[in-house]
């Protein structure tokens, strides 16, 4: 049967494909932590590796994709698909325009896909990121990338999840039996908008967020503020001044921490800038901050 438009779900636990758009859909298998899936062709010559299942919860897989552009550079970014910890499935063609600035710079962009709220809850959601990035570094010759040269970038939720992957990174666990878990979890360079970066004062019953809902004993385990050090990669908050959801005060205190750490750091304030930045202005504007950043530090 020939697929004309390729649909996928989280809930297809271990079906993992990679096809163009007119080709026979086929299963791929994860043996060992290594991506098997195979590339294909995508518009503008980028290369496409679908619904890569980098790890499991509940029966349900959870997913990456891979978008090569047309004259790579080896270096990648990965954008963390999460709002209020909520991680919305969507087709990586229709992410082509959100992530142009970066692909037209030479950067393959990985978009993530973690456990939900409000399912699953934040410390989870880090965990999936975190062996993400793992299953990344493990198959960075597979997609024609340096694993020594991988950013991360969200926004919001995103954010908190980006600054957890670059604040607390570590080399594996050379003892484990899972493959993954043995293989590093470095990043070299972060953007982050609008991040919440201190969830002890947040954690709790929250019927807006309901991933914010867990022990508050955790919550210094997830909190960016927490894991600041002389050791972290550079890093670019960019918030909005007229954001009431998360404050101003959030984005540089985190911002304050890392300079006085001696981290390279840059702090850009959007005038005006709401949360979301749903001024097309405003988010134009933070996207270049965030694709020169990455341009300067991958």
């Amino acid at each position: 049967m020939k697929a004309l438009v390729l649909v996928t779900s989280l809930l297809l636990a271990g079906c993992v494909s990679a096809t163009s758009i007119d080709a026979p859909i086929a299963p791929s298998l994860i043996t060992g932590g290594i991506a098997d899936n195979q590339p294909a062709a995508a518009a503008d010559g980028m290369t496409l590796f679908r619904d890569v299942v980098y790890g499991h919860h509940d029966g349900m897989a959870n997913v990456y994709d891979v978008i090569k552009p047309a004259n790579p550079n080896g270096s990648a970014v990965l954008y963390m698909v999460s709002g209020g910890w909520v991680s919305r499935w969507a087709a990586p063609e229709t992410r082509l325009a959100q992530f142009r600035p970066l692909l037209d710079a030479g950067i393959t962009v990985i978009p993530i896909h973690h456990g939900s709220a409000p399912r699953f809850k934040v410390p989870e959601a880090h965990a999936d990121v975190k062996r993400a990035l793992r299953h990344v570094s493990l198959n960075a010759a597979t997609y024609g990338i340096d694993a020594k040269r991988l950013g991360v970038f969200g926004g919001s939720a995103g954010g908190h999840l980006s600054l957890m992957l670059g604040l607390n990174g570590d080399d594996g666990d050379p003892g484990a039996t899972d493959p993954v878990l043995r293989g590093p979890a470095r990043i070299k360079a972060v953007v982050a908008y609008y991040p919440p970066v201190d969830l002890r004062t947040m954690t709790g019953p929250n019927e807006r967020f309901p991933a914010l809902d867990f022990p508050k004993d955790q919550a210094a385990t997830i909190s960016p503020i927490l894991f600041v050090d002389a050791k972290d990669p550079p890093t670019l908050i960019v918030h909005g001044d007229a954001d009431t959801l998360v404050p101003l005060s959030s984005g540089k205190s985190i911002y304050e921490a890392l300079k006085a750490a001696g981290v390279k750091a840059e702090f850009d304030i959007i005038a005006s800038g709401d949360h979301g930045f749903s001024e097309p202005t405003h988010r134009a504007q933070a996207g270049a901050f965030m694709a020169n950043w990455f341009k300067a530090n991958l």
